[in-house]
């Protein structure tokens, strides 16, 4: 219908017309936002007036695209618990952090990460290898800071040593986990990125949940009584259900909850009681590998829909930062973006996601 069908803002002023036989008519002529003009009989005001006061709230729609008024709103609909809130840039920690258990750090500098934990809160923190570590330095640095720091043992085909023996089935990568398992000072395996899509420095792997060396990092996870921290990312889900109903006494760390979306991660743990979604770096503001992989709507608040997911469930859910002590302000930001999660849940809900969870499966708390 054009412009003529919707008019915004009306001004109306009076003026003469010529109907179709030259005869003078009153009109007024209409003024549209753009400044376009057009004329209307008189007998037709009546019902221009009406129009205009039908579509006047057609105004407000302009509001939509104001930042500070989509703040309002977006503040209305969603009551943010007590918690003050955190600038998940990590610009400067909270005057008082929330504690939390940090479930996914790969540790290359134990003297950072440890000062990073005392300024954001916390408390302690799963450690496992990086670019420029392995498992004997975790150790060395667990067996420093017991109080501090959780060691998993990890054989992951991230490792260029290790990749051959997972394409060819070599089992004396497993004696190797068994081995580091059986010291006793490792309270779980991984992080094992069995299929993890490539990204900067590290080529995409894409191994079977079902293949020999996962099931054979179970079975040692079965032996010596420990959860396993799995990388796995969607599209091998129906291979990964067959592998947590192979093992259902054996606790599944989904590490990043395999960057699922809602619908998947809710089917996943409503059919599996055995695994546990991790959501390091799902809090971020921004992830550089895909925008939707944050469960953030805007940077800062978590979608509605996911915190009740999160509210009706804790004891399967359980923070990270993914800090890899590449640089002090990349993971700080990390630590600001679970600081900022954990200010929107309900005190209840914080505490088991913020360490409950996480503490349960590596056994520092009754069961």
């Amino acid at each position: 219908m054009g412009d003529r069908a919707i008019l915004p803002h009306c001004r109306e002023g009076p003026s003469m017309a010529k109907n179709v036989l030259g005869m003078p008519v009153p009109n007024h002529p209409i003024t549209v936002n753009g400044g376009a003009s057009y004329s209307l009989n008189r007998g037709m005001a009546p019902f221009l007036l009406l129009a205009c006061l039908a579509f006047l709230p057609i105004s407000s729609w302009s509001q939509a695209n104001d930042p500070a008024s989509t703040s309002r709103v977006r503040q209305m609909k969603v009551q943010t618990p007590s918690a003050a809130p955190v600038d998940p840039t990590g610009s400067a920690p909270p005057a008082n952090p929330i504690t939390f258990v940090d479930a996914h750090v790969h540790l290359n500098d134990p003297a950072m990460q440890l000062d990073l934990m005392k300024r954001w809160g916390a408390s302690g923190a799963v450690v496992f290898w990086g670019g420029r570590s392995n498992n004997e330095s975790v150790a060395e640095a667990a067996r420093a800071f017991p109080d501090r720091l959780i060691p998993f043992a990890s054989i992951s085909p991230e490792r260029t040593a290790y990749r051959p023996a997972w394409i060819q089935f070599d089992e004396t990568l497993l004696k190797q986990l068994d081995d580091l398992l059986a010291t006793g000072l490792f309270k779980g395996i991984g992080e094992i990125s069995a299929v993890h899509f490539p990204s900067a420095g590290f080529d995409e792997a894409d191994f079977s949940p079902l293949s020999p060396m996962v099931t054979g990092i179970m079975e040692l996870a079965r032996k010596h009584r420990v959860p396993v921290m799995l990388h796995v990312e969607s599209t091998r889900m129906a291979e990964l259900s067959q592998l947590l109903e192979r093992f259902p006494d054996v606790p599944a760390i989904w590490a990043h909850g395999g960057y699922t979306p809602l619908f998947l991660a809710r089917r996943m743990l409503e059919r599996h009681p055995n695994l546990y979604y991790e959501l390091s770096a799902r809090t971020w503001p921004h992830h550089p590998r895909s925008p939707d992989y944050t469960i953030l709507r805007d940077g800062h608040q978590v979608w509605p829909e996911w915190l009740r997911l999160i509210e009706a469930m804790p004891h399967r859910f359980m923070v990270g930062t993914d800090a890899s002590n590449r640089s002090v302000s990349a993971d700080a930001m990390k630590f600001a973006s679970v600081q900022n999660f954990l200010s929107q849940l309900s005190p209840a809900a914080r505490e088991q996601v913020g360490s409950g969870t996480l503490l349960k499966l590596v056994g520092t708390r009754e069961k």
